[in-house]
């Protein structure tokens, strides 16, 4: 797999004719894409905790700085029981992949503080688990005609609302979702 054809830093946009439960009607943001595979959050899965959950869980004392209100999502079927944050721009934590100039993923405790104590980026996106392939896995899907896929946007990201994401990226893609059967064949 050449850089240019790697789709990181791309939205991955579920078809309707995607059945499967974990990533139906979903838009997963790639971390990494490269000849070992892809590695990528789903974007637009809320789930039912919040940020304190998280800190209560790990033990991370709270400050009246701490979020009060801040959304936790599924980011996929693998490893659900660990965190990823997206963030921009990209500051090195303890452990913290760099996607672009201005996103990276980080994993680490010390990234969890700083948000307790106000401290962190000013864009994060808190998920637990991710969406992983397998070497030419991806490749192979896409040619299922079972994604869509588009340069990723902060603004969709961060800012737009949960439940309109899979519309907007697939807009930003250049298709209207709406004019798209939900059922397959061929010709």
């Amino acid at each position: 797999m050449s850089e240019s054809s790697s789709l990181t830093d791309h939205f991955l946009i579920a078809l309707p004719i995607l059945r499967d439960p974990n990533f139906s009607r979903t838009v997963t943001y790639i971390c990494e894409h490269n000849k070992d595979g892809a590695m990528g959050i789903i974007i637009n899965r809320p789930c039912d905790l919040q940020l304190m959950d998280i800190l209560h869980h790990m033990d991370i004392q709270e400050t009246p700085a701490t979020p009060r209100e801040f959304p936790v999502h599924i980011g996929g079927p693998v490893q659900e029981d660990r965190g990823f944050l997206l963030h921009s721009p990209p500051k090195r934590w303890d452990s913290t992949l760099v996607i672009s100039d201005d996103m990276a993923v980080t994993t680490s405790r010390d990234l969890l503080q700083a948000l307790a104590r106000g401290e962190g980026p000013e864009e994060v996106f808190i998920a637990l688990g991710y969406a992983g392939w397998g070497p030419g896995q991806l490749e192979q899907e896409l040619q299922q005609d079972s994604w869509l896929f588009s340069p990723a946007s902060r603004e969709i990201i961060f800012h737009t609302p949960v439940e309109k994401r899979w519309e907007a990226a697939a807009t930003l893609a250049g298709v209207d979702l709406n004019l798209i059967s939900n059922t397959g064949g061929h010709a």
